[in-house]
């Protein structure tokens, strides 16, 4: 048998024969479990200092590091945000934190394999932030401009054999401005914190001088793209084959394909000529019958495609080993995402990569913990955010079965200004650095379906202060897209590019300049916080429907949606008041509703290639002072200690799991304000019974979006122990599974109402406990306070005669009414008000009948208010108390009502 391997370059009017070389017949399969590449984990025995200095002598074996921490890698010197509640024990806290960024120093001491002739030695960074040099024995090995990607140096060069060698590594994640160490580094803006360290593996590797190419932007030398019509799949091979030896040689590429029995189903065999310090690329084609294919969650079928060099001896000289999956993705705008011909809805979560304790030099065992959460609330798809992730997760995604968004940390900015176009030409050339190496190293991943380029590069007209730039000034962004979009093109033709942006059609920002960014890549995600940010929910379908409407043939998808929440923080009503969405007042509660209305809004629009809510995981950034944590993202469905998933994460799972469950809402409100409350419970059973104390009070069928909620349940003095019980699975017909709480309600809100008019979550009273404005309707919830702007407090009213001051601070305006149930009797009923302004006169009537008329009051002359009461006895006949607050002139208004039995 004859093989001939020609690799031709077409230049304008000649054709030139790199090699074409005749082989014998090779029959012969790759040994199994064979490895001819050595590798060498560096993980352990490190020293650090965080520090800029590079000591004298630091390059010696003998060197003693005085003050040096021992560490191990993966590591990080960062920890940063915190919660601040006491109700649990927590990993940070305000004394151990460190949010220091510039530069750490690390030292280790290592031995080479004693046989080194022939062979190269290569030190393998999966990442170091931001910008990492390196020495071997004190020579210069090379530096790395990214936290992100994998990197690797030739070092054979450097290294003493038969003796140590010290390696010393800087890592630098400045702060990046215009004139720092790392300004010319992507991501230099974003809300989230860039940690420092070497917080990947490192590894020491020895090839042949023969090997598949190491130098390729950390990829693995082999690129393998696939297509699959009817019973047949075909796999596109590239290999690149690099020789460092002096001499030409004449080498045989054995590629082969093998399924997970490790029968080999496909092979090509070819000889090859390798010129000295050159490499050549080789493309082969595989052809598999009847294939097995990578059907998602339901199938994720893995085939190991193995490209190995073997000498004229038949000597194995390298091997290579990708796991790929054979599939096709499509992607369309008015049909969503197709996996094989077959329609899969994408839902999901944004992720980011660190933890509470670790930052982000996390374990592949903490990551897998990290999937495996999310996969049991039921995603089947993760957008890898703001950042290319490692290797750990992708490996994961494939056996899995996710689909996954990779994109780059072009994040809001690009640019510092047109007087540092030098810096700004270097952060261009950082970006495609940065998504090449990208591309290259998840190239063969059959979970990864896209190519970001860019996130909310239109977010700096909107709030330029967030991305440090001045109103006006951001530039246009669409030539650093075009270019990248071009990019990821000429990288791999086989998958769509995207980008996510924030802002385009919110009405909120109408009068904001706001790049177009939403046709330039050939799919799209929309970043929108519809009930969060700006507007109410429901504000999210007609947004979303104009974009497909304007752009009919813009593959469309949403790339962020949610809320905060604090699960120590909770509400009587989501409605009751204003969330701060970058505040403190962020109850557990209103993250619930936004979800629900949401996803409510996104389940019904089929033309949406993919869902992510935003976020995961809670995680740090230094932006923000929200809820019940400082520097700390709160939209995670799950804490940033992964100790809690929040009620929301149990919505999910009860409409994106097939696995049975069922879950109480509100679980930690437990010391209750109210007698009388409304009950939810999540569960992907058809039929939800409740329980309280051991009494049942109804069954629930087909309950809309998963979701039952039982009004008005009567709560006891002392403990209430709240049972669901769930039944009907489609997945398990037979099985019944139950959830329950303990919630307690003290003896003196007994027939009694406090209520906090006005605020979402109520105000601590040295006088009672009150709840958080519920049982009203109509009106509207105001407050006193200024807004402090973008991540800063409210400027505090200053409200004289009351010892009360957040109390009286919030309130409810308009015409509006209570609706208390009460058992029958007589009770006393204070109103306690601020008058926002000297004009407004109204009257408030108990069953129909005056109570307080003509009640007015005034606001000071130099802007401070006054605090007044009222109060007045009522009977109440019927069960139930309406007080109803009707105005004669401008609007009603009531901050706090007490109701509360007479003696």
């Amino acid at each position: 048998m004859k093989r001939c391997s020609a690799l031709f370059f077409i230049l304008p009017a000649v054709c030139i024969l790199i090699a074409c070389t005749q082989v014998a017949d090779f029959n012969a399969d790759l040994p199994k479990n064979v490895e001819v590449r050595d590798q060498q984990i560096l993980n352990n025995d490190w020293q650090f200092i965080f520090t800029d200095e590079i000591p004298a002598g630091i390059h010696a074996p003998s060197f003693k590091w005085t003050g040096a921490e021992n560490v191990s890698v993966p590591h990080s010197w960062n920890r940063v945000g915190f919660y601040l509640d006491d109700q649990s024990a927590h990993i940070h806290n305000a004394g151990n934190i460190n949010n220091t960024q510039g530069k750490g120093l690390y030292r280790k001491v290592f031995n080479v394999p004693a046989q080194t002739e022939n062979k190269r030695l290569w030190l393998e960074f999966d990442a170091v932030s931001r910008v990492a040099n390196v020495w071997v024995n004190g020579k210069f090995a090379g530096e790395h401009r990214g936290s992100f990607n994998r990197f690797r140096f030739d070092i054979t060069d450097l290294i003493n054999v038969g003796r140590p060698n010290v390696l010393v590594v800087q890592a630098d994640n400045s702060k990046p401005t215009a004139d720092s160490t790392t300004a010319d580094t992507l991501p230099i803006a974003g809300d989230f914190f860039v940690h420092g360290g070497i917080y990947r593996p490192v590894r020491l590797v020895t090839t042949s001088n023969i090997h598949v190419d190491m130098k390729d932007f950390g990829g693995p030398g082999v690129y393998a793209t696939t297509a699959v019509e009817g019973d047949k799949a075909v796999v596109s091979i590239e290999s690149r084959i690099t020789s460092n030896g002096g001499e030409a040689e004449n080498v045989t590429l054995l590629t082969q394909l093998t399924d997970d029995t490790g029968k080999v189903v496909a092979k090509d065999v070819r000889d090859i000529l390798l010129l000295p310090d050159e490499t050549e690329i080789t493309d082969v084609s595989l052809s598999v019958s009847s294939p097995q294919l990578w059907q998602g969650i339901d199938n994720p079928y893995l085939y190991t495609l193995a490209v190995s060099i073997l000498d004229n001896n038949d000597n194995l000289l390298d091997t290579v080993k990708q796991n790929i999956g054979l599939r096709t993705i499509e992607i369309s705008a008015d049909k969503g995402l197709t996996l094989n011909g077959q329609p899969l809805a994408l839902r999901g979560v944004g992720y980011h990569q660190d933890r509470e304790g670790k930052g982000w030099a996390v374990s592949a065992e903490e990551i897998e913990e990290d999937v495996q959460l999310l996969m049991d609330m039921g995603v089947n798809t993760i957008r890898l955010a703001h950042y290319p992730h490692g290797q750990t997760v992708h490996d994961l995604a494939d056996k899995l079965g996710l689909l996954l968004w990779d994109e780059i940390p072009l994040v809001s900015a690009w640019r510092y200004g047109e007087e540092h176009e030098a810096v700004n030409t270097a952060l261009a050339d950082n970006a495609s650095l940065q998504l090449t190496e990208m591309v290259k190293q998840n190239f063969n991943h059959p979970s990864v379906a896209v190519w970001g380029i860019a996130n909310e590069v239109d977010f700096g007209a909107v709030v330029p202060m967030f991305v440090q730039s001045s109103p006006g000034s951001n530039p246009d962004p669409l030539p650093i897209l075009n270019r990248l979009k071009a990019e990821v093109a000429q990288l791999d033709p086989t998958r769509n590019s995207t980008l996510a942006n924030c802002c385009a059609g919110v009405p909120t920002w109408d009068q904001s300049k706001v790049p177009n960014t939403s046709a330039i890549t050939t799919t799209t995600g929309a970043n929108r916080y519809f009930g969060w940010y700006y507007g109410a929910p429901s504000g999210l379908a007609e947004n979303l429907d104009a974009l497909h409407q304007q752009y009919p043939e813009q593959p469309l998808a949403v790339t962020e949606y949610g809320a905060g929440g604090a699960p120590s923080f909770h509400s009587d009503n989501p409605l009751g008041g204003p969330v701060a969405a970058t505040g403190r007042n962020q109850p557990e509660e209103y993250m619930n509703y936004v979800h629900e209305e949401n996803w409510r809004v996104l389940s019904a629009r089929d033309y949406l290639w993919a869902n992510w809510i935003w976020n995961g995981f809670d995680f740090a950034t230094t932006t923000r002072r929200e809820g019940d944590s400082q520097d700390i993202n709160t939209k995670g469905l799950i804490t940033y200690d992964r100790a809690i998933k929040k009620d929301a994460y149990y919505f999910y799972q009860a409409n994106w799991s097939a696995n049975p469950m069922v879950h109480v809402a509100s679980r930690r409100y437990i010391q209750r304000a109210y007698q009388t409350t409304d009950i939810k419970v999540y569960s992907n059973g058809k039929l939800i019974e409740l329980l309280v104390n051991d009494r049942k009070v109804s069954e629930a069928p087909d309950c809309d979006q998963n979701t039952c909620v039982w009004q008005n349940v009567r709560l006891v003095a002392g403990q209430n122990k709240i049972v669901a019980r769930a039944s009907g699975f489609a997945s398990a017909p037979s099985d019944r599974v139950e959830d329950s709480v303990m919630w307690h309600l003290d003896e003196s809100q007994i027939n009694a109402y406090y209520i906090d008019a006005g605020a979402i979550m109520s105000a601590d009273s040295s006088k009672a406990h009150f709840g958080s404005d519920d049982f009203f309707t109509g009106g509207k919830a105001m407050s006193l306070d200024k807004p402090g702007g973008w991540g800063r407090p409210s400027v505090k009213a200053v409200i004289g005669n009351t010892q009360e001051q957040a109390l009286h601070t919030t309130y409810r305006a308009g015409e509006f009414a209570y609706h208390l149930p009460l058992d029958n009797g007589q009770y006393k009923v204070t109103l306690s008000l601020v008058a926002p302004d000297s004009k407004s006169r109204f009257d408030v009537f108990a069953e129909g009948s005056a109570l307080f008329v003509n009640i007015s009051g005034k606001q000071n002359a130099d802007g401070s208010f006054t605090a007044f009461t009222v109060a007045e006895n009522v009977n109440v006949l019927d069960g139930s108390l309406e007080l109803s607050f009707k105005p004669s002139v401008g609007e009603a208004y009531v901050s706090a009502i007490s109701v509360i039995p007479v003696k």
